[in-house]
């Protein structure tokens, strides 16, 4: 069986607070982009474990720490009977890069053992163990736009739709690392609420949508200020670093794709354009 992990932005990503269990209270939008990597689980009756594979794009760290592996083992651990079986995984989607690839693959590994299993686990008990496994991954087992509190995990759908806009992603190829990234910020709750602010019109939201983590990753990594002044130079009606970086995307009108030129070593997606 074959399913196809999506790719996700965030437009806007306030940090209101550290709490007292470690994470941080954070506000965002979650909205899904078609761009995707295709995870394959490949039943093997024979066997009583997996067998890991992965291709396509490199992925940092031991394959043991890969979330579709822990995915695996954690329903294992509950579920004694889930068969053995091969999971490849083919990666589109750039890891560390803000477009939360490691968490789809994870949430969509969880639906497809499921199924593989006969489990028939409920979407609370998805969401429960999509949790376990990283803050973002809830969102990926409702894979629709959603307004997100608490660490990421408290979801409600929204009625954002972005089908008259193409999307430039563009990925410098820099790692940004999370905990770090979190350190580098100063906490404060916004006066605005993302709920509210993503309801104006598109070309309303810039410097009113912000991405609390983009000021202080730009300030260290000057690249991705760069970009974002390139996109809107080259007609975006909003751009934004996405998650903490360092993927930075800029919205276009769908008849309007730009000309850009950026470095070679770069990753550059274009999505959703009509021509």
């Amino acid at each position: 069986m074959v399913v196809f992990p999506n790719a996700k932005i965030n437009l806007g990503l306030r940090i209101s607070e550290k709490r007292s269990d470690g994470y941080h209270e954070l506000e965002t939008i979650f909205y899904p982009l078609p761009l995707y990597d295709a995870l394959e689980i490949i039943r093997q009756p024979a066997s009583d474990g997996l067998q890991f594979l992965s291709s396509g794009l490199t992925i940092a760290g031991d394959p043991s720490d890969n979330l579709c592996v822990k995915a695996y083992e954690m329903l294992k651990r509950d579920h004694p009977g889930l068969p053995g079986v091969t999971m490849h995984l083919q990666k589109a989607i750039p890891s560390g890069a803000g477009l939360g690839g490691g968490s789809a693959d994870a949430s969509f590994a969880l639906r497809l053992l499921d199924q593989i299993g006969n489990l028939g686990l409920s979407v609370p008990q998805l969401l429960d163990y999509s949790l376990r496994l990283g803050s973002d991954c809830p969102f990926f087992i409702i894979n629709k736009p959603a307004y997100a509190t608490g660490r990421g995990e408290l979801l409600e759908t929204v009625p954002v739709d972005l089908s008259a806009y193409g999307f430039v992603l563009v990925n410098p190829g820099i790692h940004i690392p999370t905990g770090p990234a979190f350190s580098w910020l100063t906490p404060a709750r916004a006066s605005e609420s993302l709920k509210e602010l993503i309801a104006l019109p598109v070309n309303e939201w810039r410097g009113r949508i912000i991405n609390d983590f983009e000021r202080p990753v730009a300030d260290r990594y000057p690249v991705i200020r760069d970009i974002v002044d390139q996109l809107y130079s080259a007609g975006a009606v909003y751009a934004s670093m996405s998650g903490s970086g360092s993927t930075v995307y800029g919205l276009f009108a769908v008849d309007a794709k730009p000309q850009l030129v950026f470095p070679g070593e770069f990753l550059v997606k274009e999505i959703g354009f009509s021509n």
